[in-house]
């Protein structure tokens, strides 16, 4: 990539270095000029006086020199001053924006001219501001929906034990198993919390190895058959036994778990979940078809994001903690692919995962 501003930095001192040369040669040239004129001027009907020619070569060298340096110290002021201040005024002005950020100002930003290095400095300190202003603020609402998430299950085993200890109820098996319940809730929900801190750790690292991707969803359509025979909901799949595909084994168990749970969450009983793999190109397209209800249009570009659920009444037996499918994204993004919902006839959420890295 050409470096504009060492390119400009280039051309200035270049520049200043032609003009310091063009000063001295024109001084040089001048002063010498008009000293040998006056001289001529001098030797006219009078003998030659070789004295006199040194007297004035020395005077036009002398004052060259003087010259040179004086018009060479003004360039120099004039030029450094005005670089000092072309340089210097972005990056004062970076220095305040980061003081402002430092301080929790997180909407400063910063006014770019020009399309050097300093400018694309400028654009990435503006573009940070804005990305830490997003967390900020998706920091704030996670910690708020984590509060009420929390609350609603300590409330309720608050009060269960409350009602225990004063003789209100007696703890039957249906009571302590609805405080089980809860404490279970509160489980997965820490559980998904430390997977999601996980996930964005630097430090995760996926452990890909080519997998055939029938026996991986097979092995999930196996795990899950019980709570789909429960629910009394159909689970079917349809996969070419020769796609195999380059994943951590255990991280796409996760991912079709997730899904395929969410799938029954949410399909009502003598309803249907059909999961169909293909190749597509250079990619293999995994596609999860329930017979439910759907998504609501407008939920559909958030469904993916931490402790959103399309049910506004947040009914943690249908709704879940909210975290399923943006583990999903987070880890579908990891292996380099994409995910995404639509509706037809019930929800269908789709997968494309490269075959190859």
């Amino acid at each position: 990539m050409n470096k504009r501003l060492h390119t400009r930095l280039a051309f200035i001192i270049i520049g200043t270095a032609a003009c310091i040369l063009l000063i001295s040669t024109l001084s040089v040239l001048l002063a010498t000029h008009y000293h040998i004129s006056m001289f001529h001027n001098q030797a006219e009907g009078m003998n030659h006086d070789a004295s006199g020619l040194d007297y004035h070569l020395e005077q036009a060298l002398i004052q060259s020199i003087i010259w040179t340096f004086a018009g060479s110290i003004v360039l120099a002021v004039f030029v450094g001053f005005h670089i000092a201040k072309r340089i210097s005024k972005p990056l004062v002005d970076m220095k305040k924006a980061a003081e402002h950020m430092t301080n929790g100002q997180l909407d400063m930003r910063i006014a770019i001219s020009g399309n050097d290095e300093l400018a694309e400095l400028g654009l990435s300190l503006n573009e940070l501001a804005a990305q830490l202003h997003r967390q900020e603020r998706l920091r704030v609402i996670m910690t708020e929906d984590i509060a009420h998430e929390l609350r609603t299950p300590l409330a309720t085993l608050k009060s269960h034990m409350r009602a225990f200890e004063d003789g209100i109820w007696e703890p039957t098996p249906e009571r302590i198993h609805a405080c089980y319940e809860e404490i279970e809730r509160l489980t997965n929900m820490v559980a998904e919390l430390e997977d999601l801190t996980q996930l964005d750790s630097p430090a995760f690292q996926l452990e890909r190895k080519q997998e055939t991707l029938k026996a991986l969803i097979q092995q999930v359509v196996e795990l899950l058959s019980a709570a789909y025979l429960e629910k009394e909901v159909k689970l079917s799949f349809q996969c070419d036994p020769h796609i195999r595909i380059f994943v951590d084994h255990n991280r796409m168990i996760q991912i079709l778990v997730n899904l395929l749970s969410n799938a029954l969450k949410f399909t009502p009983a003598n309803g249907q979940v059909h999961v169909e793999a293909f190749e597509e190109g250079r990619d293999v397209l995994i596609r999860i078809h329930d017979t439910g209800s759907g998504i609501e249009t407008e939920d559909i570009p958030y469904i993916f994001e931490r402790f959103y659920r399309g049910d506004k009444s947040r009914n943690r037996r249908t709704g879940g903690s909210g975290l399923g499918l943006s583990i999903v994204k987070k880890l579908v993004t990891a292996h380099g692919g994409q995910v995404w919902a639509d509706n037809k006839d019930g929800a269908v959420i789709t997968i494309r995962l490269p075959k190859k890295i």
